[in-house]
This record gives C-alpha cells, structure tokens and sequence, in this order.
C-alpha cells in the first residue's frame, strides 16, 4: 500500500516577538520523526513540490518570522539566524520535542547552523542546502559588501532596486572583485519589476537576510560538539554563486566535503514561484542522505 499523509493542517504559534505560522502533514503510519523543511526567507509554499515525495513522513513547513503568513511585532528589529533558530526550536517543542529530522535551504541552511549550536538536541539529521554565508568564503569582505549593497539599495530606493541588485549578486559567478562590486545596478525592468517606490522597508530578505544570514558566524565548536548528524549539501548545478561556495566552505570548516544534489540552488523546486529545478531527483537524493540517519 502507497503511504499517504493527511492534508495541511495549519497552526499558529506565539513566540517572543512575533505570531509563526506552520503547516503540518501528518503521516499516521510513519515510525520516524517529523521531517521539517525549511527556508529563509522561503516560505512554506516553496516545499509543496518536495513534502509531496515524502508522504510517509510527517512533514512540518513553515514562514519564518516576517514572510507571508508569518508576523514580527517589530519588523525593523533584526531578524537574525539566531532568532529563527529560536523561532523554530519554538515550533520542534510545540510539537512535542526532538530529536526531528530537517533539510533546509537557503538562509534556511544558514539558520540550521544556528539551531544546531543552540539546540544539539532538537536535530537527528540534518542537511544544509547552499547557506549564502558571505562570512566564510575567501572573498569574505567583497562578498559582505555586496550584499550589503543589496539592503542600501533596498532602504534607499525600495523593493525594485533592492531586488534588481540582488539579482545581480546571486547571479555572480566566482569570487566578488571590486569591478564586479563597482558595477552598476541593473535596471527593476530588466526583471520584470517596477522603479516606484511604494514606502514598504518589510521585506525579510532584503530588509534582514542578505545582512544578519550572509554575515553569520557559525560555532562550529558547538557544531561539532552536537549529536546532530549534520549534511552540508550543495547544487550539482551550481556555477560557483555564493550560496554555493559558502556551502563548500561551511563543508571544509567542519572537516568533510559538501554533498551534490542534483540541480542548482532551487533544485527541489517544482513550479513554485515560477521555477522549477530537478524535483524528483533532488527528493531522490534527500531520501538517500536522510536514511542514513
């Protein structure tokens, strides 16, 4: 009989500061704890595609603190990995504790190192999918200068220039020089978006992310020191864009090698936000890692 897992049920959840919103699929057959996944500022809706290979787990998704259904009661106060680590250590006890197993991509990944420190027994398993840490790579200062780049553009000039010169960073391949961090912005409409400026400084990954994730600092003592089984993974598709590199070089820190998933930084998506990666062979290697659980 193919395993099947119960629809959404959603629930909210007060935390110091803000109200989370999370989504559980409850298997009622599975032996194996709850498998989250998450993102940052990902959403639950980028994860339809890939909890819908995994429907003999119970699967937990959710909005980080400030992104869709999630709220900050203070949206201009730092939205640190430290904070989410909290934030989802909060839901992990809500559902009755850990050990929980979790893929995470993303600032998600980058928020995962955090929780993984702060919390060793939250975690059986864990995979860290492409973390944007431009701390770690040996380009450190240019890489957190561009994305600091991405928030000033942001703060002065609003979503559309904010976006356009994020897009300009995450498209960059290899190390950051001071010609690529000379370049101009490209123009909102070369992606489809508008110049306006519509006053709303609330976005999570422009407003937070590209500064408090890129910039985070991993203990990678307490790490080490976890019980946690610990995956740094990385896009098989990638071309050398930060996430990437930073995954590798979290990888190096902690004595291993980072792990190739197939397709690149959204190489589990199916469709959600307008694209679409290598879903199926992504989940296919997911399952593999996690049983080695």
């Amino acid at each position: 009989m193919t395993a099947t897992a119960t629809e959404p049920t959603t629930k909210t959840l007060e935390v110091p500061g803000a109200t989370l919103t999370y989504d559980v699929r409850r298997s009622e057959t599975t032996t194996e704890p709850p498998l989250f996944l998450i993102g940052s500022p990902m959403g639950a809706g980028g994860f339809t595609t890939l909890a819908s290979h995994f429907t003999d787990r119970t699967i937990v998704t959710y909005d980080p603190r400030g992104s869709e259904r999630s709220t900050a009661d203070d949206p201009a106060s730092p939205i640190t990995p430290q904070v989410q680590a909290d934030d989802v250590h909060a839901i992990i006890q809500e559902l009755g504790g850990g050990p929980v197993d979790l893929f995470a991509s993303s600032g998600g990944a980058v928020v995962t190192l955090a929780l993984v420190a702060a919390y060793p027994d939250d975690l059986r398993m864990a995979v860290a999918h492409e973390p944007p840490l431009a701390s770690m790579v040996p380009d450190r200062e240019q890489a957190l200068a561009a994305n600091r780049a991405i928030h000033d553009a942001y703060m002065a000039n609003g979503f559309g220039a904010g976006m356009a010169k994020f897009m300009q960073v995450v498209m960059h391949q290899g190390p950051f020089t001071a010609e690529a961090l000379a370049a101009p912005a490209p123009d909102p409409a070369m992606f489809g978006m508008s110049n306006e400026d519509d006053g709303n400084r609330n976005d999570l990954m422009l407003g937070h992310s590209v500064v408090w994730l890129t910039s985070f600092e991993p203990d990678f003592d307490a790490i080490r020191a976890a019980p946690t089984r610990l995956v740094i993974a990385v896009g098989a598709g990638s071309h050398g864009e930060l996430a990437q590199r930073g995954g590798e070089e979290v990888a190096k820190r902690l004595g291993g090698e980072a792990v190739r998933f197939p397709g690149d930084h959204g190489g589990f998506l199916g469709g959600e936000y307008g694209q679409t990666g290598e879903p199926d062979a992504f989940a296919a290697k997911l399952r593999e890692v996690l049983d080695q659980a």
